[in-house]
């Protein structure tokens, strides 16, 4: 078989399937990219580039769109090429997110398309409208409205679908609902694990160990929509209660979702001239190695996830599987995969209070809740094994 993956950031989601299908010796699988994405060693992997930029001051409403048109153009020229040279894919697999696959049918129509659908855009009832320190405006309302085109002309033109999560599925159009299969790309929990004898080594040279009390905290970015907000005011009240806790945060000070910061500062600038904490004992680490931000979750007393209503963060679901004490936000994604009281922690996305009152819990009944932190890595293993996503995949190649 000839397998085609589209994915600006290669392999993105789909490394165990991707993996899987080139350790087949009859099967023939490339990849289109472009050139910063990480891609898979033995996966031919050709990049492209879009033939210029965004055009300056096109209506904001459109940037987004335009952007994903130029990726399709790109895209396609390469298809084009391997058409030429007498590749022609059986599937493609690809993110419907970028653009990439808006053409795929003008170049290969006999050829099946499996688009990856992450989120679909709502101005009320999902991340926008969530959380009164940021409210939509009336332009914002418009704005998101326009912002499905993409995720829409994929739905049409894809002839199945994957979703990584039963929520995310059930924000797409009822109609195009069919189409999708809830396939999460699953958690290697042979890799992510718990280490009773990890440590982790601070920027001061400290190094901090199972022994030691340490609440963490995982983001690509800090920013509001995943709380990052939140929990500093937590951790002022933190700091307060427990003079012996060190609390590790890791994430980039760009924005991954929503707005920027207003002004020049980043939202952790923003955060540290309103809160007031111990910076000897609060460690902010930047965005780490794979294998030290592993670290970070194995020496975890207890990890603090919260969202909006939006995509669901690998980071909670590894930290589940290396049997971290999750606390985690009362939010309809986190409700997928954590039960209160039985696999994790519950609480209010905004309330600080009942965070830090959560924390206390962790530290103070550590004992008594182990057998949490055991049942969420029985979970992960159970519902989000890399195998059963490889078999739920090729199910629907057949």
């Amino acid at each position: 078989m000839r397998i085609l993956f589209l994915h600006q950031n290669f392999p993105g989601q789909f490394p165990h399937i991707a993996k899987h299908l080139m350790a087949n010796p009859n099967n023939e699988v490339i990849a289109i990219c472009q050139k910063q994405a990480p891609m898979l060693k033995g996966i031919k992997c050709i990049t492209y580039q879009p033939a210029r930029a965004v055009t300056k001051d096109i209506h904001h409403y459109l940037a987004g769109t335009e952007a994903a048109v130029l990726n399709g153009q790109a895209t396609i020229r390469v298809m084009q090429k391997l058409k030429q040279s007498g590749f022609t894919p059986d599937i493609i697999i690809g993110h419907a997110g970028w653009g990439e696959t808006l053409y795929c049918k003008d170049v290969f129509p006999d050829t099946k398309l499996i688009n990856y659908f992450e989120f679909f855009y709502h101005a009320k009832g999902a991340d926008t409208d969530f959380d009164p320190e940021f409210l939509n405006t009336p332009d914002d309302v418009l704005r998101i409205r326009t912002k499905n085109i993409i995720n829409l002309l994929s739905l049409d033109s894809c002839d199945t679908g994957v979703s990584p999560t039963a929520w995310q599925k059930s924000l797409y159009p009822a109609e195009y609902q069919h189409k999708l299969s809830v396939i999460h790309e699953g958690i290697n929990t042979d890799i992510v694990k718990p280490n009773p004898v990890a440590s982790f080594s601070l920027h001061d040279g400290r190094v901090l160990t199972t022994k030691d009390k340490v609440i963490t905290y995982v983001s690509r970015n800090l920013e509001p929509y995943r709380g990052f907000h939140i929990f500093m005011r937590a951790v002022e009240e933190i700091c307060k209660r427990h003079k012996d806790v060190h609390i590790v945060i890791v994430g980039g000070d760009g924005v991954s979702y929503g707005r920027a910061a207003k002004g020049d500062k980043t939202y952790r600038q923003q955060m540290l001239e309103e809160v007031s904490i111990d910076n000897s004992r609060v460690h902010f680490m930047g965005r780490l190695p794979y294998q030290d931000y592993l670290k970070v979750l194995q020496i975890s007393s207890a990890h603090v996830y919260l969202t909006v209503p939006f995509v669901l963060s690998w980071s909670l679901l590894e930290a589940m599987a290396a049997e971290c004490l999750v606390i985690g936000s009362n939010t309809a994604p986190v409700k997928e995969v954590i039960e209160h009281e039985k696999t994790g922690l519950l609480v209010d996305f905004f309330s600080p209070t009942e965070i830090a009152d959560s924390v206390d819990r962790a530290l103070t009944q550590a004992k008594d809740l182990k057998k949490l932190r055991t049942a969420a890595r029985k979970f992960i293993i159970r519902n989000y094994p890399v195998g059963g996503s490889i078999k739920q995949y090729e199910n629907l190649l057949k």
